[in-house]
């Protein structure tokens, strides 16, 4: 399933723990947010229908690549976006997040998670599709939202700092808390199937909120799941990344999901990530990403920690250790990319 056009591009090469010609460097959310691009564009057009516009997805996925010169696109979408495939009523409301309009909360609501088809994303193989021709050589990264992600926004109803009533349902009810979430891996799983055969290169799956477990409820209530659709997709020789955020204490275990890259937020130094993740993992991270509203001289002195912690890591892709924060310079963003090339070259 792989394009041949990007199997050598540095940012695969280095997934796979092979030698690169420079370190690969992309950035989570940066199709869109800090770009004035981005924001001409989705003028008067909300989130969720921005992201069924084949045109529009194609034309904000490329507008990062073309502008920072990264390793790799990420498709431009949100995790919600294959629960709304599905019939869900959310929205995503600005400067709140996703909300459900009856969240998720008994046996019965259940039986409202049907299985993803690919005819219910026929915007995401069209984009894609589109979006391969474009790219050419340069990678393109599909995702999707980990369960324990997704199982917190339906059972909250939307952002929760406190993640009460999931894991209230995780903890009183597991047997509840186990079927969600395994009917949620089932979709997510399909939802990454439809971007690899669409020609995704490489698929995250992000867990966004998963640091807020313990280890041992991570391996017990969790894993599975996460497991359950990193091994659906990975017949298909695809790198698999695996992010999440506060997930220093929950590394080991994420690589242990199936992940072929573990991705690192910027609280835990790469070299102490390697030693917790252990051999046969290439690893994705981890500036700061408000040190981009530093100086250029600071920004270059902290990457280049980042690079020197990853000095003895079998694979490092460059990112940030979260997403790029909207009110971000760009110009720092390319400066930075310049930056890791130029250093990393071999």
């Amino acid at each position: 399933m792989q394009p041949t056009a990007t199997y050598d591009s540095a940012f695969l090469r280095a997934c796979r723990r092979e030698p690169v010609p420079h370190t690969p460097v992309w950035f989570m959310r940066q199709a869109g947010r800090s770009l004035p691009e981005y924001r001409k564009v989705r003028e008067g057009v909300p989130m969720l229908e921005s992201c069924m516009r084949p045109e529009l997805i194609t034309e904000i996925t490329l507008q990062p690549v073309r502008r920072h010169h990264v390793d790799a696109a990420i498709y431009f979408s949100d995790i919600v976006v294959p629960l709304k495939a599905i019939g869900l009523g959310l929205d995503i409301k600005p400067g709140i997040g996703p909300v459900v309009e009856e969240p998720i909360r008994t046996r019965a609501d259940l039986a409202r998670l049907r299985d993803l088809t690919p005819e219910d994303v026929s915007y995401v193989t069209e984009a894609i599709g589109l979006l391969t021709k474009e790219l050419g050589a340069t990678p393109l990264i599909g995702f999707a939202g980990a369960p324990f992600t997704l199982a917190s926004y339906l059972v909250e109803g939307g952002p929760s700092r406190t993640y009460e009533n999931a894991k209230a349902m995780m903890y009183g009810d597991p047997e509840l808390w186990a079927d969600l979430l395994d009917r949620l891996a089932d979709i997510t799983a399909a939802f990454l199937k439809v971007q690899i055969e669409a020609g995704a290169s490489a698929v995250q799956l992000f867990d966004s909120w998963v640091g807020a477990l313990a280890p041992a409820d991570y391996r017990r209530s969790v894993m599975p799941a996460s497991a359950k659709v990193l091994d659906a997709v990975a017949g298909y020789g695809v790198p698999r990344i695996h992010f999440g955020v506060g997930t220093g204490e929950l590394l080991k275990l994420m690589g242990e999901a199936g992940a072929d890259v573990v991705g690192v937020d910027y609280r835990v130094p790469l070299d102490e990530a390697g030693r917790r993740v252990g051999p046969g993992k290439a690893l994705q991270g981890n500036l700061d990403p408000t040190v981009l509203f530093t100086d250029k001289d600071t920004v270059e002195a902290r990457a280049r920690e980042v690079l020197d912690a990853a000095a003895g890591l079998e694979g490092h892709v460059f990112n940030l250790g979260h997403g790029v924060i909207p009110s971000t310079d760009p110009d720092a963003l390319t400066r930075l990319v310049e930056y890791v090339h130029t250093t990393t070259a071999r």
